[in-house]
């Protein structure tokens, strides 16, 4: 009788601690880190605490969302170098509340004049490399910053950039993953001229809790917020470019830097259950997640378990159809005729989705053929007491970038050149003076015309699929903001890609833990090939949500990384 009870007990016991186990936050699902942020005069969320800070303190200043955005992109250059900087590109939406309406910012830059496609053939290249002078396109951000101050901003871009400047001058202690990131920089770059003297100390590699400055960086910025964006593009900036690219047998050149223009452009977006979703056009992959959601839209997720084998086979086979889409059209629009109305179309996901076998994996999809018509990063969302709000993403590609950092100036050039195709007669070929195919997006959602969220997931070719996820677990599977970030992520590797690698089987979906033994061996069940891949493989996210009705700002945060969302 009492080896009996002991038994009860036991099993009692075991079942408390299961269930405490299973959950034990007070709200919230059970794979969330925390709540979202929550406040009315203003929201800031990035992927550092220092950056998200700066933000505050800029709105608190009497900046708006679209100053603080500038201030914590240059403070991102700053402690997230390996990911970000002045030397990159920068895409962003604004939802501005005086005009009610939504605008698109494309500041990529251009390749450079001199480098030519029979270049690459005269060197027997058949895929454009990721490091060196090769694949350096002029780097847009600063460009993008002047142009968003321009047409949004209320303070001067010296106050904007002025805690950028004192950081760098005064130094900050490293974050963990910017330690991690940086202590495998002097393998990949140190063979390159100014990398050392760049980004090290004093040869050292900077360690987690060290202070870190970089003063080369401060006279940077000091000189653009004294001089604009013609002391980036037209003076000593870009003549110091120009005479490094030189000595480093580069093409990038001063007429490539004197003549870029960014470019105010209209968003696009498709209905997803009641919500608009909006992306930028290419040279950007944006339209690939409205794609995406056309296609699923089909499907009645209310009777398709989050998680389930299911659910996650028709995730990929539409992320699959887009892809190849994406591989054949998505290109620069000044180099290349792109139907992005009729991809993005609602007629168009209907025919696609009929290829979509629901208990099997395919191995292989062509492009569609659409109806032609004329006509490694950061995010950082930051929303104002206006109701101003800004969806910014800006990236050097590849880790900290080329491997090239021009003489005394604190920061490295762009590799995202790496991104053209070396195949002739294609959308995305090579070319002079051509924007490459752009895998940085922000996002943005409203409803019945209002804003609803700004939002966006950094990482690659994983961008569309982390949009499409973030929306449908927010708007099929009832999640919060935060929970919507923090659920375990789907990847997939091996479909087309606009470089000119084709499709070759199924692939390899990549999960992150957290799914169910029987959701993989469903899908393994139907010819998917299911592996893991390492922490941080999956994006970083942030996101403001907007409650239109009681003014309230909702924020949330990647928990993978540094990030930190704050309001006030």
């Amino acid at each position: 009788m009492n080896h009996f009870l002991n038994k009860k007990i036991i099993v009692l016991f075991l079942l408390i601690v299961q269930i405490g186990f299973s959950q034990d936050r007070i709200t919230g699902k059970i794979f969330a880190t925390r709540t979202e942020v929550m406040a009315q005069n203003g929201m800031a969320c990035t992927s550092h605490p220092l950056s998200t800070q700066v933000a505050i303190e800029i709105l608190k200043s009497g900046g708006n969302a679209i100053d603080a955005a500038i201030a914590a992109n240059a403070m991102e250059g700053l402690v997230e170098p390996h990911v970000n900087g002045m030397g990159g590109d920068l895409f962003a939406i604004v939802w501005d509340a005086k005009t009610q309406k939504l605008y698109g910012l494309n500041a990529s830059g251009r390749s450079p004049y001199s480098l030519t496609l029979a270049e690459f053939k005269k060197r027997g290249l058949k895929h454009i490399p990721s490091l060196g002078p090769l694949p350096i396109s002029v780097p847009g951000a600063v460009d993008g910053w002047f142009e968003l101050n321009k047409k949004f901003g209320k303070m001067s871009m010296d106050k904007i950039l002025a805690p950028a400047i004192k950081y760098a001058r005064e130094g900050f202690p490293v974050h963990d993953e910017a330690a991690n990131a940086w202590s495998k920089g002097i393998q990949l770059y140190g063979k390159f001229p100014n990398y050392i003297e760049t980004f090290t100390l004093n040869g050292e590699v900077p360690k987690r809790g060290e202070i870190w400055k970089n003063p080369a960086l401060a006279n940077t910025f000091e000189k653009i917020a004294k001089g604009g964006r013609d002391a980036f593009y037209k003076g000593d900036i870009a003549r110091t470019i120009d005479t490094y690219m030189k000595k480093v047998g580069g093409f990038l050149s001063y007429q490539d830097m004197a003549d870029h223009t960014s470019e105010w452009i209209e968003p696009v977006s498709t209905n997803y259950r009641g919500y608009d979703v909006w992306e930028l056009p290419p040279n950007g992959q944006g339209i690939c997640a409205l794609q995406m959601l056309n296609i699923l839209e089909g499907y009645d997720f209310s009777k398709i378990q989050w998680g389930s084998a299911e659910h996650l086979h028709l995730f990929i086979e539409a992320k699959k159809l887009a892809f190849e889409d994406r591989a054949k059209y998505y290109a620069d629009p000044a180099f290349a005729k792109i139907p992005v109305e009729s991809l993005i179309s609602k007629e168009y996901a209907t025919e696609r989705r009929k290829l979509i076998d629901p208990k099997k994996a395919s191995a292989h999809y062509d492009a569609g053929n659409p109806a032609l018509k004329d006509g490694d990063t950061i995010y950082l969302t930051v929303a104002d007491k206006e109701g101003n709000m800004v969806s910014l993403i800006q990236s050097n590609y590849r880790g900290f970038g080329s491997g090239m950092c021009p003489d005394g100036l604190g920061f490295m050039l762009q590799d995202r050149g790496e991104l053209y195709s070396l195949e002739e007669g294609q959308n995305n070929t090579y070319a002079p003076h051509k924007r490459p195919f752009h895998t940085i997006i922000p996002a943005f959602m409203t409803k019945n015309g209002k804003p609803y969220m700004s939002f966006g997931v950094m990482g690659g070719s994983f961008q569309p699929l982390g949009h499409t996820e973030i929306v449908m677990n927010m708007i099929d599977f009832g999640m919060n903001g935060q929970e919507a970030g923090d659920a375990p992520r789907i990847d997939h590797q091996g479909s087309s890609e606009p470089t000119g690698e084709k499709m070759e089987g199924v692939g390899l979906i990549t999960l992150e833990s957290g799914y169910p033994f029987e959701t993989i061996r469903g899908l393994m069940q139907m010819g998917h090939k299911v592996g893991f891949a390492p922490p941080g493989s999956y994006g970083g996210y942030q996101s403001i949500r907007f409650d239109f009705d009681k003014k309230i700002y909702f924020g949330a945060s990647e928990s993978r990384k540094d990030g930190q969302s704050a309001g006030y």
